[in-house]
């Protein structure tokens, strides 16, 4: 009898094994193969399109009809559509070569006389900011080399001077200028070494504030403001490479854990024209204070300068009077939790106010400040947020930003009159729901307008505004929507999950195609859960859509829940009320969203709950299946901090404080305290090089699920980043043993097997 059953139950499994192997090659159906090892779906893209500064025209770069392997620069009227190559690629073969410069970025002088071309980049942690500078001088089609003798590929952020005579730029930590008719170059500072940062940043400025380019031009062309950095006294991280070299190598670099030293962030201006530097001590303690924003104040003697506190709950906006030497606070917003800073601050009526994002009211609104900070308008009204400005239209005394007051889930453009006469309205059409994002001309007439919704990838059309009137289609992606059209789908639905009283989470749920309601099918959760993103968004998701339809297609249930704390247009309490317990209460929100599914969908099979998550999804992956072994079965970790001391200062402590004074809330935040809770199957991923979340976090948690004698599995990829993207077919790999791992631990059996074992 006990052969017999086993006879019976191997060829079940060898059918069932045959169904799927048939099925993978239908073309309705998604393969590991078709999604990360093809461009089979991925969106055609507009390209990188610029507004001319008055608005009249964009330009794009595109294959050239005259120069092999060349692009031109071609100009664009937005309504008639007229065209006009501004830069053809012959002009941009260097003397002595055969071949034009590769078009990595560029820049237009401010008459568009001249043009900075950016090629042969190199990446700097995260994107290519280094690399090489070209101007071309487009009355005499004369083209020069930026950088004289400098190594090549050591250049940063050069940009023209209002007057069109200099370029200045960052090589090797220290500021230049380069005279263009000479070729000249100055040195604006000289002590850039490897403790001193002049006009960029150091690691945890670029990662949490987006600091990159760390320079400023002012209007008048004679002074250049920017951040000087000193990391002496920060402490030192390294990877390790084994890989690259017969023997291993270390990559060091200063990053401040929480708790610990930051640098000492400083502004400075320099005078061109002697290379005389002042620099301005805004607060006795710069180390524990932020500058996460600097330019000039529409005018070229103030700068305005936003500075955070350390534990970022106050920013004040100061001016200073870069000839006097002083400072003076004309605004302070302050916070019980924490504040996010915006580039929000756009100057109106010759610099006598100014623009500001604010949720002193519970939500976040935009406002006019006056310059000297004792008028404040608010212009947006209601229970809604501003999710971001997008633009100022000075002339036409309009303030564009996203917004959507009904649906977090979705955005849409509004717009605002800046004198507060007219309440904000919608732009975006009504009958076109789903994410829409736009550019807008500078003029405030014209936009490039991309949308998209949860499984439809996305359109871009040029719009005239207000009216949101297509001139015309740029890019539809009809190709990819057939191909995805011709995919075997199931039901898709966007929902909310009723918690406790009066709250209610945003989720939205992938079903299997041929959907029975009298099966149970496992459910399989994709989180993240920080303040940093959201996942239930109705957009085109990209590979992650395409990978949880393939799921689906393979019978599982796959859906995604944003808990308190994400960034969700809801509101600051939303928002903020998890300050101090960032994992805490997160994870139980979606514990209990998970046993609510459970209790309201019987198709659900609660023996058969699993959730994967990267980065701070990886994080809260972990805490769900430590913290509650009785409801996940299976967790799937990737890049992720398992003890939040672990972390960088400005992200971590923004939202937990000082581990000093709140060393229960770290404690209990972190899912390396709960791993002794571990019941069911994980796996974690990490990759070895990653400078963001450390492979010391992964062995940590190693180490701990040892001690206690927990079963786990792992996968490290050597010298990956965070991305675990680099090397070759990285992507493929790394999907597949996500695919492996969850068939095998969380099995989704066809309806046929499930019927034939019954």
């Amino acid at each position: 009898m006990h052969r017999s059953f086993a006879t019976s139950a191997l060829l079940t499994a060898l059918l069932c094994l045959g169904v799927f192997a048939q099925e993978a090659t239908d073309p309705s159906l998604l393969t590991l193969e078709r999604i990360f090892d093809s461009n089979e779906f991925r969106p055609e893209s507009v390209g990188r399109t610029r507004w001319l500064d008055d608005g009249s025209a964009y330009t794009m770069v595109e294959d050239s009809e005259e120069t092999e392997k060349g692009k031109d620069i071609v100009a664009y009227d937005p309504l008639t559509g007229e065209q006009e190559i501004l830069v053809p690629a012959k002009r941009l073969i260097p003397e002595g070569e055969s071949k034009p410069l590769k078009i990595e970025g560029y820049s237009w002088s401010e008459t568009r006389e001249k043009l900075l071309i950016f090629t042969n980049t190199k990446r700097v942690w995260r994107i290519n900011t280094r690399g090489d500078y070209w101007v071309l001088d487009l009355q005499t089609w004369r083209l020069q080399k930026l950088g004289g003798d400098a190594e090549p590929s050591t250049l940063m952020f050069a940009k023209f001077c209002p007057k069109e005579r200099r370029v200045a730029y960052v090589c090797e930590r220290n500021l230049y200028v380069q005279d263009l008719e000479t070729l000249a170059i100055t040195s604006l500072t000289d002590d850039g070494s490897e403790t001193i940062i002049n006009g960029t940043s150091d690691w945890v400025y670029e990662e949490e504030f987006r600091l990159r380019d760390g320079f400023r031009w002012s209007p008048n062309g004679r002074w250049i403001a920017y951040w000087r950095f000193d990391t002496s006294g920060v402490r030192e991280f390294q990877m390790i490479n084994n890989t690259d070299a017969l023997y291993p190598t270390l990559t060091t670099f200063t990053y401040p854990k929480v708790g610990e030293q930051n640098s000492d962030c400083r502004v400075a201006v320099v005078r061109i024209s002697d290379g005389k530097t002042r620099r301005f001590d805004l607060s006795d303690d710069p180390r524990n204070h932020y500058i996460p924003k600097m330019d000039w104040a529409d005018d070229s003697r103030t700068l305005v300068v936003q500075q955070l506190n350390r534990l970022q709950n106050t920013n004040e906006v100061m001016l200073i009077n870069i000839r006097k030497n002083k400072a003076r606070t004309i605004l302070t917003e302050r916070d019980d939790a924490w504040l996010d800073v915006t580039d929000c601050l756009k100057w109106l009526d010759d610099g006598k106010r100014f623009t500001w994002l604010s949720e002193r009211d519970g939500w976040r609104h935009l406002y006019t400040v006056s310059r000297s900070g004792r008028q404040t308008k608010k212009l947006t009204e209601d229970d809604f947020d501003v999710i971001s400005l997008l633009r100022v239209d000075t002339e036409g005394q309009w303030a564009y930003f996203l917004a959507s007051p009904e649906n977090p889930t979705q955005r849409y453009l509004y717009r605002v009159a800046l004198d507060g006469s007219a309440a904000a309205t919608r732009i975006t059409p009504a009958n076109v729901p789903g994410t829409h994002s736009y550019d807008i001309s500078p003029n405030g007439q014209w936009a490039f307008h991309t949308y998209s919704s949860f499984g439809l990838p996305p359109v871009t059309e040029l719009i005239s505004l207000p009216d949101h009137k297509t001139i015309r289609v740029v890019e539809d992606n009809s190709d990819l929507r057939d191909t995805l059209t011709a995919l075997k789908t199931g039901p898709a639905e966007f929902f909310r999950i009723d918690i406790e009283d009066g709250l209610s989470l945003d989720a939205w749920c992938i079903k299997p195609p041929d959907f029975d309601p009298d099966r149970r099918y496992p459910l399989f959760f994709h989180v993240y859960g920080e303040p940093a993103g959201q996942t239930v968004l109705d957009r085109w998701g990209g590979n992650n859509y395409l990978w949880h339809l393939m799921l689906a297609q393979q019978g599982y249930l796959v859906v995604s829940i944003d808990n308190r704390g994400t960034p969700s247009p809801r509101g600051r309490a939303w928002r903020k009320c998890v300050y101090r317990q960032i994992g805490i209460l997160a994870s139980a929100d979606q514990a209990a969203a998970t046993r609510k599914i459970i209790e309201t969908r019987p198709y659900v099979d609660p023996s058969r709950i699993g959730i994967w998550g990267w980065s701070g999804g990886g994080s809260m992956s972990l805490n769900a299946i430590f913290r509650y072994p009785d409801l996940y079965r299976m967790a799937m970790a990737i890049a992720f901090i398992s003890n939040q001391r672990f972390y960088d200062t400005i992200y971590q402590e923004r939202y937990m404080g000082l581990p000093d004074d709140n060393e229960e809330g770290f404690t209990q935040g972190s899912p390396i305290t709960f791993a002794h809770q571990l019941e069911g199957d994980l796996l974690l991923i990490h990759g070895t090089g990653d400078d963001n979340c450390h492979y010391q976090s992964c062995e940590a948690l190693v180490n701990e699920l040892i001690e206690h004698n927990k079963p786990f599995d792992m996968m490290s990829y050597p010298n990956r980043s965070h991305s675990i993207r680099e090397g070759e077919n990285t992507r493929l790999h790394l999907y597949s043993l996500l695919t492996r791992y969850l068939n095998e631990h969380l099995p989704a059996r066809p309806a046929s097997c499930d019927r034939e074992a019954k």
